[in-house]
């Protein structure tokens, strides 16, 4: 494990964080909330960090036992989610009060850590690929955090941008993109 392969594992493992930050940027286009886009990618990165470092921990026998869940637990988590926010697409808030109360609730405290929980599960297989090299270990844990960290903020940041110029159901969009997200986790778990 060198430093170019942890950079393109980070950037992988980060693209989910990318993808909800987004999804989340899009949707609070009323008035954007920087401070809790900022708690969402601390949360992301810590999780997306903390995730290689328990499995190396856990070692091999408890990784395979927790990989037959993950892809499992991703899915229902990002779908009832996903779902909820497709539900709420389609039953429309119109006005500004009931647009402010949606934004609060995606960025609930708990809300940001079902995300991030959901969105770091992958990263939990990979913590083994630091057992041949655990003197990459340190190393590997705070590039995969800082990545997802920046990809979070980044994400945001497109969403909001996006979110200004264009009109669009963003709910419906970040509903189905969570959704999209859990297929691609439990996909991969038997590709």
């Amino acid at each position: 494990m060198d430093l170019l392969s942890i950079i393109l594992l980070a950037i992988g493992l980060a693209m989910d964080c990318l993808a909800v930050s987004l999804t989340k940027g899009l949707s609070s286009v009323t008035r954007p909330q920087w401070g809790y886009a900022l708690l969402m990618a601390v949360c992301f990165g810590l999780y997306q960090g903390l995730m290689p470092l328990l499995s190396f921990f856990a070692g091999v026998s408890f990784t395979e036992f927790f990989d037959r869940w993950t892809h499992w637990i991703a899915l229902i988590l990002l779908g009832i989610i996903g779902g909820k926010m497709i539900y709420e697409g389609f039953t429309g808030h119109t006005d500004s009060a009931a647009e402010t109360k949606s934004d609060k609730h995606l960025f609930s405290f708990w809300g940001i850590q079902v995300l991030a929980i959901a969105t770091s599960i992958d990263a939990f297989a990979t913590g083994v690929l630091f057992i041949s090299s655990p003197q990459m270990l340190w190393l590997g844990v705070s590039v995969i955090a800082l990545v997802s960290f920046l990809f979070s903020v980044a994400g945001y940041w497109l969403g909001t941008m996006f979110g200004k110029r264009f009109r669009f159901n963003a709910n419906l969009v970040g509903g189905l993109i969570l959704i999209a997200i859990g297929l691609k986790i439990f996909i991969e778990h038997y590709i």
